[in-house]
């Protein structure tokens, strides 16, 4: 079942569309828009059964929520769009190039993975561990049934490998944070398995964009100008 995602929208000119992460919604990247609002028109969008978007009865998979942005850009009449996604937006980001290749110009991945493994074991396995607890008690609880959901799509999202990168032509940009609970080396393989995308590692955690938006805004907005000449 389809659901009308809710967005922030602003600013003029070409398309750029923000993907939030997990548990988050669209106000992560209020640095983000009101700094490429200037020059893009901005669509930060609350994935579904996040923020302001409905749940629906649809699968929560990172799957499904690439099937949304294609039909959210369809809905909204956006044939194509410059995409940065931030953690489990950036995993979206990642299948909906693979599948849509043909509606996206540039591709921003923040602090994304390709399956779990990629995440540091200090972060994982307690995630591991709320999402066992969380799906013991779903049937019992629907707070709980609604943790297992998100926590689950840690556990068992996404599921990619290496090999399928190679499908990715666009211009990709890949940024982390130095302390980022991505693996560097990770964050490494997803860089070298994309054909001549580029890496920034900037002094910081996961949340670059949101600790620190001067850097973050400067590094990405470069990249965006290397495809407006």
């Amino acid at each position: 079942m389809k659901v009308n995602l809710f967005c922030r929208e602003a600013g003029f000119g070409p398309p750029l569309i923000l993907l939030h992460g997990n548990g988050e919604d669209s106000g992560y990247f209020s640095s983000q828009i009101e700094y490429f609002s200037r020059f893009r028109r901005v669509y930060a969008v609350d994935t579904r059964g996040h923020g302001r978007s409905p749940r629906g009865n649809a699968p929560f998979t990172i799957s499904q929520f690439a099937d949304d942005l294609y039909a959210f850009m369809v809905q909204r009449g956006i044939p194509k769009a410059d995409i940065l996604g931030f953690s489990d937006g950036g995993n979206t980001a990642l299948v909906f190039a693979l599948r849509y290749p043909q509606m996206v110009g540039r591709l921003i991945l923040n602090g994304a993975n390709l399956y779990s493994k990629g995440v540091k074991p200090s972060v994982q396995l307690p995630i591991i561990w709320g999402y066992r607890i969380a799906s013991f008690f779903a049937k019992r609880s629907e707070k709980a049934k609604a943790n297992a959901e998100m926590l689950g799509l840690m556990v068992n999202c996404p599921d990619l490998k290496e090999s399928e990168l190679s499908a990715i032509t666009c211009p990709t940009l890949v940024i982390a944070g130095s302390r980022d609970m991505i693996k560097h080396c990770h964050t490494l393989a997803i860089h070298k398995a994309i054909r001549d995308s580029e890496l920034i590692i900037l002094k910081g955690d996961h949340f670059i964009a949101n600790k620190c938006p001067a850097e973050f805004n400067r590094a990405v907005e470069k990249f965006l100008q290397e495809g407006a000449h």
